[in-house]
């Protein structure tokens, strides 16, 4: 193995750890609180979490293997199923990224129809569909044989060995990047920029009230006026920052992978093997930031998972303090013996 390909196998093992480690902690938060489990958003972020989880133990692994052998991992059935699986949670990933921004932008703009235009059902019915919209590439991609070991991105995906389906592979990949890739950044940017108009629209009214306030109170003290123009200039910047790290991340993560997928149909241009990987692994690196941009850095996940630690310490400390306190009275026994 060269150094580059040292590096990139210790990047996916990195990533393949704290993927686990995080999305793990979602699903325990999911699962301990009745308030995150009550909140429709619960039920995206859910999806999401388990098609990272999916990703994380059968997809990784095996890219993992194909760096460091450069060959395929395990037999072409099993290659297949991995294959078919990366299609289907890569698409559903995406597809629940522009559910989660539709939720968001139902809850910003309208804020008084929110529980009757988001209920259960209506987040059932686009988790149905995003299942559906999701198994429907793979599954014409296995039913021509265009699933397999791809070597310039050591993995089992979208892969096509016969020269003469070419055209068809062609338009193929370019309907499904347009349906998953495509479709769910123009999404995600309609709702956060009409998220982002509300925000700074309220952030103007506050300002206002803010200022006249300011202006009233003749006799108030600097520092307490210099705080509440700093706190309104980090509220501006708050909205902005989120949406930000809503889009950035999306388009930082997938893009390279997807422009290298179109780019890679052109016999013409020449794609280094190193770079394949390395846009392999930042699409990976969504699985890593999906369970921090989306749950745990807000303030009700935060709040959990600090509950679940605080309730596992106080639990052993009992037990600690429990076989303390029995291994004392057995050597109190031994010594009236």
């Amino acid at each position: 193995m060269s150094i580059w390909e040292v590096i990139l196998a210790f990047v996916v093992v990195v990533l393949m750890l704290v993927a686990l480690l995080a999305n793990v902690l979602v699903l325990m938060c999911f699962l301990y609180s009745a308030d995150i489990r009550k909140q429709v958003p619960g039920l995206f972020i859910l999806n999401l979490t388990f098609c990272n989880l999916l990703m994380t133990v059968s997809n990784m692994p095996l890219t993992l293997a194909g760096i460091i052998y450069k060959s395929q991992p395990g037999g072409d059935q099993i290659c297949h199923i991995v294959g078919f699986l990366e299609t289907f949670l890569t698409t559903n990933s995406m597809l629940s990224m522009a559910a989660l921004s539709i939720d968001r932008w139902i809850a910003v703009v309208f804020p008084l129809s929110y529980h009757s235009k988001m209920r259960y059902r209506d987040a059932a019915l686009i988790l149905s569909y995003t299942w559906l919209h999701s198994v429907s590439f793979p599954i014409v991609a296995a039913s021509l044989s265009w699933v397999g070991f791809h070597h310039l991105y050591a993995s089992c995906t979208l892969y096509n060995k016969r020269p003469e389906d070419r055209t068809q592979f062609v338009i193929f990949t370019g309907v499904f990047h347009t349906l998953s890739f495509l479709l769910s950044l123009i999404v995600l940017c309609f709702t956060y920029l009409k998220v982002l108009k509300v925000a700074r629209f309220h952030c103007k009214r506050i300002d206002v009230i803010t200022m006249q306030t300011l202006v009233l109170l003749v006799d108030i003290h600097p520092s307490v006026r210099e705080r509440c123009l700093e706190e309104q200039k980090r509220r501006r910047q708050r909205a902005t920052k989120k949406i930000s790290t809503f889009i950035g991340t999306f388009v930082l993560c997938f893009a390279p992978y997807v422009i290298t997928r179109l780019v890679e149909l052109s016999s013409v241009v020449h794609i280094n093997s190193h770079w394949g990987i390395i846009s392999k692994c930042l699409a990976y690196s969504k699985v890593v930031s999906d369970p921090f941009v989306y749950s745990l850095l807000r303030h009700q996940y935060k709040k959990t998972w600090k509950d679940i630690i605080n309730k596992t310490l106080k639990r052993s400390s009992i037990n600690s303090s429990a076989l303390t306190s029995e291994s004392h009275n057995r050597n109190i026994l031994q010594l009236n013996e």
